[in-house]
């Protein structure tokens, strides 16, 4: 893949550190997982997290925002999250998710919801553990210590840092909209990354 392929450039994901992963890595992850640093970082590759985010974009553009659950927990990501829901009208659970939300409709907050977008599965797994009750498809980010099960999509990247979260959500932002025949393909977002970025 060359660079004029990519979403953003090469020194765009590079700066951000979304292809920095951990020091402990899954059997799940190995595919994803460009290469081991000398410090034990494992680092991911970048034409996948490319082509998963796209992916990621082309199944969500075939849902409505109001289809649309995306769950956080990790604080890191919160500004992100609300910032993607703010610029694409989706809903956001920033925080703790309160199982039963998908599931319950006796619940005050119950929501229905088409597909799930989470961001971690670890501290997300109330969240995927209600979308895979009700059949829901799954797309979850995942750094090299992540498990993929009852995960429909997997989409590579360093899900804990802050620039690394504002800039995928804003990439994504980005190509929904234009997906949805909101924003033209040339046309860009009319938020900066630094709007979807934590301090």
């Amino acid at each position: 893949m060359t660079e004029a392929q990519f979403l953003i450039s090469q020194e765009g994901y590079l700066k951000s550190g979304i292809h920095i992963g951990t020091k402990f890595k899954t059997k799940y992850m190995a595919d994803f997982i460009y290469k081991t640093r000398p410090d034990g970082l494992s680092v991911l590759n970048l034409q996948k997290i490319d082509e998963r985010i796209r992916i990621a974009a082309n199944l969500l553009g075939k849902y409505k925002p109001e289809e649309i659950l995306i769950v956080s927990r990790r604080e890191n990501s919160w500004k992100s999250v609300k910032a993607f829901s703010k610029s694409t009208g989706t809903r956001v659970f920033a925080g703790r998710y309160p199982p039963g939300i998908l599931t319950n409709p006796e619940l005050k907050n119950f929501v229905e919801a088409r597909v799930l977008l989470i961001t971690d599965s670890w501290p997300d797994r109330n969240a995927i553990k209600d979308a895979n009750k009700i059949g829901i498809p799954v797309i979850a980010l995942c750094d090299t210590n992540n498990q993929s099960n009852y995960i429909d999509l997997v989409v590579p990247c360093n899900n804990k840092g802050k620039k690394s979260l504002g800039l995928f959500f804003w990439l994504l932002a980005r190509e929904y909209l234009r997906n949805r025949g909101i924003l033209d393909q040339k046309d860009e977002l009319k938020e900066s990354i630094d709007e979807f970025t934590e301090e």
